[in-house]
Formats: structure tokens, sequence, C-alpha cells
């Protein structure tokens, strides 16, 4: 493989989600909506913030609740630590969030983070080590990066839980399925000559997840008889749409099927 020297990713760089160009094991990329950057294993600090001039992976540049220096990538040439400097939490997937001072060891993989203000908006933060995280310099097993297990759906199955899923997509805050109304709504605005209606988008979204229920990699609390307590609510949907978007199954360029183009700083 050729040398990896330490670069700028520029702005018009495609989501770590679906993968990162061939690099060593150990070498960090973070990208955000402005660019990001990408250094191999070395020690290095790797800075991100508000602050375009000071940082490397410049966030929430139009912003004041994201601090010019929010936070910073500590490499040691064995593994890569992420600390928080700024006033506002990191948040991690699920429900974990990175606080004020606080710092944490980045897997292996995709680790998308968010940014969000008092004010609503959302700034996403992509982070992607490639390869395993190496506890030994003398360790000479080395294993391939594992990809999230990307779940198959139809066109149609996409279209409509890319609607259902939308207020998600768009790094909404506290973000909940829309209903089915809406989710009829926007689907007959796409010019694809199909008719919905809500009872047939909750009749699809009701079939994916029976399937996605008992496939080879099950996801759990999506039927009632997960043992989802009542009332159940959107809780059934929810846990659809969190497990697709960790998986990389859904993604924000999905709301292209929408006819919605996606703006350069997310919020």
């Amino acid at each position: 493989m050729k040398e990896f020297v330490s670069q700028v990713l520029p702005a018009s760089t495609r989501s770590l989600a679906g993968g990162v160009p061939p690099a060593p094991p150990g070498t960090i990329f973070a990208l955000a909506a402005g660019g990001g950057f990408a250094v191999p294993p070395r020690k290095f600090t790797l800075h991100f913030g508000r602050d375009r001039d000071d940082v490397h992976v410049p966030i929430g540049l139009d912003d004041p609740y994201v601090s010019r220096l929010h936070g910073i990538i500590v490499g040691d040439g064995l593994e890569w630590r992420i600390r928080n400097k700024g006033k506002l939490p990191l948040q991690l997937s699920g429900d974990a969030m990175l606080l004020s001072g606080h710092e944490r060891l980045i897997e292996t993989g995709y680790n998308p983070l968010f940014i969000s203000s008092p004010k609503g908006r959302s700034h996403l933060l992509e982070i992607y080590v490639v390869g395993f995280r190496i506890t030994d310099a003398h360790v000479e097993q080395r294993s391939r990066t594992k990809m999230p297990e990307v779940y198959d759906l139809s066109l149609a199955e996409r279209l409509v839980l890319t609607a259902l899923a939308q207020r998600y997509l768009r790094h909404e805050r506290y973000p909940q399925p829309v209903s089915w109304n809406q989710v009829a709504s926007d689907l007959n605005q796409v010019p694809d000559g199909r008719q919905w209606t809500p009872k047939t988008a909750a009749h699809l979204v009701a079939a994916v997840r029976e399937r996605l229920a008992e496939g080879p990699d099950p996801i759990r609390g999506i039927r009632r008889e997960d043992g989802v307590g009542e009332p159940v609510g959107n809780t059934l949907n929810h846990n659809l749409i969190q497990a697709l978007l960790l998986s990389t199954t859904l993604m924000p360029s999905d709301l292209r099927l929408l006819g919605e183009e996606q703006d350069e700083e997310q919020g």
C-alpha cells in the first residue's frame, strides 16, 4: 500500500458511513459538513470546533453554542481517544453522551456523533477508524474492518421508511416517526405514479418489522411480543428506525428519494 499521509478531506467528501479509502489499520478519518481530516496511526492531536482557522475539522461554524474548540481526538500511535472540551455534550450512538471534560476510546469502524444546540440545531461529526484497536505494539494479526450489517430493503420499503424516519435523517432534536397521514401525503408527492394511503404505508412497515424480527440478524423490540410495554405508541417504529440508522441501512442521503436536497450544514 502506498504510504498514507495526513490529509485534508474536502467538503465534497462522501459520508464515511459507506467506508473510507484504503488506509493502514489505525488511520482515523473525521468529517463534518465543511470538510475534515485524516491521519495515519501516530502521535497526533486532531482539533474540531467552530474556529475554522484553528481546528482541523470545522463544525457548527455559524452556531454560537458550539465551542471554538469543542473537542480533541488524541492518538498515541496505538489508539485514538476523544475528549470533550466544549460546553455542550457530544451525543454518541444510542442515548450515550460524552460530557464536557470527559473522554473515551474511539472504537474501530464508523462512529457518528452529534453536537446539539439549545436552539434545535444538530451538527454531525463522523469518525471512522480503520482496522481494529491495536492494544499491543507486537500484535501481528490484522483483521478486516467490519462494516455494519445492512438490512435488505426493496425500493418501496426504503421510500416508505425514509418518509417515516425523515426527522431522524434530518438530525432533528428528539425525533419521532411522523404520522401515517404525513407519510402518505409525502409519498404521493413523489412522481412514481403510485398512490399511497396511511393504511398501505403502515401495513408495509409492519411487514418489514415482522421480517427483520425473524431474520438472521434479528432486530429486538420491534414487535409487541418482544415485551414492549403499553402503551406502545411509536415505540416499535422508533426502535426499527434506530436499528436501521445504526446499521447504516437508512442514511441522510435517502431523503433524496423524497425530492429533498440536503443542506451543507445540518439543522
